[in-house]
């Protein structure tokens, strides 16, 4: 590192530090081999008061006071740091180096305890399969590492899967309609954890895009229906809470199935799939007051990541159909019917109030309102309160109390663009790595995103299975092969030990 011979602190204030850091730490990782890599720094105070310069990976970190260096040195290269007070009192170990300087990173150890915390990588792998297929990976590029698995989910398809083992609840079966109104099974858990009966439910279940063949696929008709069978079963069971995560689903009907499965009004008015919904009469709907009255003990609970509104051009018909088989066409006509089915509900229940503004309150306008095809919407209107899908997970996981247990964490997903930037598994799993000062790196499918933009929500290194358009066809092919390949070759880049 080059600094300005009159800083006394070896350290080019205002400026280039991090940045350069920054730039070693992107050639550092290129080798399959470090040694060691020894800052050396006659005054880490000042440093953590503030020298740093441009955006960069240690500035996440934001550094406050003393002893934090190492933190944000460990976040931004991917290994072990340590500062000089604490290397003096013997806990530097085996494998690192000391010296005259404040900081000192690790260098081969015998093991490096990782934790692999995927979300499922679309419709081709599960979260649990790919947690299986990293882990497989890991163990052959470096059988020494100590490998904990803990798949995630964003209230989509695998929900379920990934809370059952920690929410000490039960599981029932049942059996609803999918989006077409065909019968598939389907699954509750039902906790009595902290005094409150909470019944957890995976929408996707009942209208996930995966029970559907590609040319069945068409927003226009699916219907909803399946989710309010689910809501009805959990309060057949005396659920005080319910929690549904949102997410993967194949429908666009404003939750207008759920809200006739539970009693709003006849399915040949509200479950014949979204366009229908443009020719709903007034009385179509004449039963939802006593469904918002039956359901008022019960807290709703929408776990999503979705933060859309249910019309205009972020509304879900202009946003999500396409995804779901939608034309262009289609589309505008889904936007139509589903705004008719707004004013319908509007002019039969009552104006709400908000009491800061005044004004009344439009449920289509809130974040999460377009959630699984303006499924959102209807639960809101039922009282339902949204809350980050990611976020839930992580915590009814206890991710962070186990993330501190290990040196590295690795997550996935399938593909890492924009939008999982702005919120996903992997944008989740990054910023509580960044705040606990653990090493994190994801893999996935397809990443059309540059280095420094994956740097921004926390990442120490980003991989992709498929690095052209060419090779996406042989990955979905076999993705369990090459997600398993490619972790290999990144445990041999971040495992510093050798068997």
């Amino acid at each position: 590192m080059h600094a300005a011979k009159d800083d006394p602190a070896r350290i080019w204030p205002g400026g280039g530090f991090a940045c350069q850091l920054e730039r070693v730490a992107g050639h550092v990782r290129e080798l399959d081999d470090l040694v060691a890599l020894v800052v050396v720094a006659e005054n880490e105070d000042l440093i953590a008061e503030g020298c740093f310069g441009g955006p960069c990976a240690c500035d996440q970190i934001r550094v406050r006071g003393r002893r934090q260096l190492a933190r944000a040195l460990d976040a931004a290269l991917g290994v072990e740091v340590l500062s000089a007070a604490q290397h003096e009192q013997g806990d530097g170990g085996a494998g690192r180096l000391g010296g005259h300087g404040h900081i000192v990173c690790r260098g081969y150890a015998d093991s490096v305890r990782v934790l692999i915390a995927p979300e499922a990588f679309g419709a081709t792998l599960g979260a649990t399969q790919a947690a299986q297929a990293m882990a497989q990976g890991w163990a052959d590029g470096a059988p020494h590492d100590v490998l904990d698995l803990q798949p995630l989910s964003d209230g989509g398809p695998g929900f379920l899967d990934v809370l059952a083992p920690h929410v000490a609840g039960e599981s029932i079966a049942l059996t609803v309609s999918d989006p077409l109104g065909r019968e598939v099974p389907a699954e509750m858990v039902l906790s009595e954890a902290h005094g409150t009966r909470t019944a957890y439910l995976e929408t996707s279940q009942a209208i996930g895009l995966h029970l559907l063949a590609a040319d069945e696929r068409d927003p226009a008709l699916t219907s909803s229906w399946g989710v309010g069978q689910l809501i009805s079963a959990a309060i057949a069971e005396g659920a005080q809470r319910v929690v549904l995560g949102l997410g993967g689903d194949a429908v666009n009907d404003a939750g207008a199935g759920a809200l006739s499965a539970l009693g709003a009004g006849p399915a040949e008015d509200l479950a014949r799939g979204g366009r229908a919904l443009a020719q709903a009469p007034a009385a179509s709907i004449s039963g939802l007051s006593g469904v918002i009255e039956r359901l008022a003990g019960v807290e709703l609970v929408i776990a999503t990541l979705h933060d859309g509104p249910l019309l205009g051009l972020q509304g879900t018909s202009a946003v999500d159909s396409p995804d779901k088989g939608a034309s262009p066409e289609t589309a505008q006509a889904l936007e139509a019917a589903v705004g008719h089915f707004v004013d319908l509900a509007q002019r039969m229940l009552p104006a709400r109030i908000d009491l800061l503004t005044g004004a009344r309150r439009r449920p289509e306008r809130a974040p999460g309102a377009g959630a699984a095809g303006g499924l959102g919407w209807a639960l809101m209107l039922l009282g339902a309160h949204r809350v980050d899908a990611v976020a839930e997970v992580l915590h009814l996981v206890a991710f962070a109390d186990r993330l501190r247990a290990h040196d590295l964490v690795l997550t996935g997903t399938g593909c890492l663009d924009w939008a999982a930037l702005r919120g996903s598994v992997v944008a989740g799993v990054a910023q509580q790595a960044l705040d606990l000062g653990v090493p994190s790196v994801a893999i996935s499918g397809e990443c059309p995103v540059g280095r420094r933009e994956l740097m921004s929500i926390g990442l120490s290194g980003s991989y992709a299975l498929a690095e052209s358009p060419d090779e996406v066809a042989a990955v979905v092919a076999d993705p369990v092969g090459h997600l398993r390949a490619r972790t290999a070759r990144v445990a041999r880049t971040w495992s510093p030990g050798r068997p």
